[in-house]
């Protein structure tokens, strides 16, 4: 039986049963084709995971393959599926060492368990960025609702290109009224799988730095993600870019759509101390809708 657990990840407040984003994850998808699993996420409309077998095998190697459909197709990495997954993995007993190797299309994810708060944490690349023309950032901001370049582009990646754009206020930043119609042509123009409006905000109460966002996908198959964890990672490695002493975020996303989401993104470091990325985390709940 290829069964059907929903979890929340990312949540904020717990208290709140639509915080978070929603995953439908099946913990066992051998024998499923592709076509059903897409099935999956077009029955529930959301990114869905599927846990399959490594592929290389051998407790050296990967623990597990992932692979993620949203409702319109297959995408090669999924942030908050990779995390919720391997939380469940977890309170299920079937991941009890400290660390993990995960294969997705976009390569071998890293993640290590944090005890301590009870979180999963996975591991993003180093960004890579891309300064857009002016003639494109104009096309974005108008598409967002704005005025023609008021404010710079960029498009950055760590799995998946997302086009950030700097906004000066919150208030700014709920208010973007985009043309949901032109979105999957305007982004397959800046080779974009997405917008990703972010603005400043407060502290956490442990002093975390709270970058407030959204994201409007290229075509998923709804307009607007309640949290995105490789969008958050692409937007913390620009942020962070030429800076070895980068400190930790928070970012929240969800709150116009009543699903309220923090993504933590702390700076990762490889066995020689140089920068070598980020690790994605946040908090997870069993899903009871």
């Amino acid at each position: 039986m290829n069964d059907v657990t929903l979890i929340r990840v990312f949540v904020r407040d717990a208290a709140n049963p639509r915080s978070g984003n929603p995953v439908p994850l099946v913990a066992d998808a051998r024998g499923m084709s592709d076509a059903a699993m897409q099935a999956v996420a077009a029955q529930y409309g959301h990114e869905s995971a599927f846990v399959l077998p490594s592929e290389t095998g051998g407790k050296s190697d990967s623990n597990w393959r992932l692979r993620f459909f949203v409702p319109q197709h297959e995408m090669e990495m999924c942030g908050h599926a990779t995390v919720g997954t391997l939380w469940a993995l977890r309170q299920w007993g079937q991941w009890t060492e400290p660390t993990a190797r995960i294969e997705t299309l976009s390569g071998v994810v890293l993640a290590r368990w944090d005890d301590a708060a009870q979180r999963v944490w996975i591991s993003q690349p180093e960004v890579q960025t891309e300064i857009l023309s002016a003639s494109a950032s104009a096309r974005v901001t108008a598409q967002l609702g704005l005025p023609p370049n008021a404010y710079p582009t960029v498009n950055a990646s760590t799995s998946r290109v997302k086009t950030l754009v700097e906004l000066p206020s919150v208030a700014t930043l709920d208010g973007l009224t985009p043309d949901f119609g032109t979105m999957e042509s305007l982004c397959a123009s800046i080779s974009s799988t997405g917008l990703y409006p972010y603005a400043f905000g407060g502290e956490t109460s442990d002093d975390l730095q709270i970058v407030h966002a959204r994201q409007f996908p290229k075509s998923s198959g709804y307009p607007e993600d309640a949290a995105t964890g490789i969008a958050a990672a692409a937007l913390w490695g620009y942020l962070a870019r030429g800076n070895g002493d980068a400190a930790s975020i928070a970012v929240w996303q969800g709150d116009t759509m009543g699903s309220p989401s923090e993504i933590l993104v702390a700076p990762r470091h490889s066995e020689q101390g140089e920068p070598a990325g980020c690790w994605l985390s946040g908090n997870v709940a069993w899903s009871h809708q």
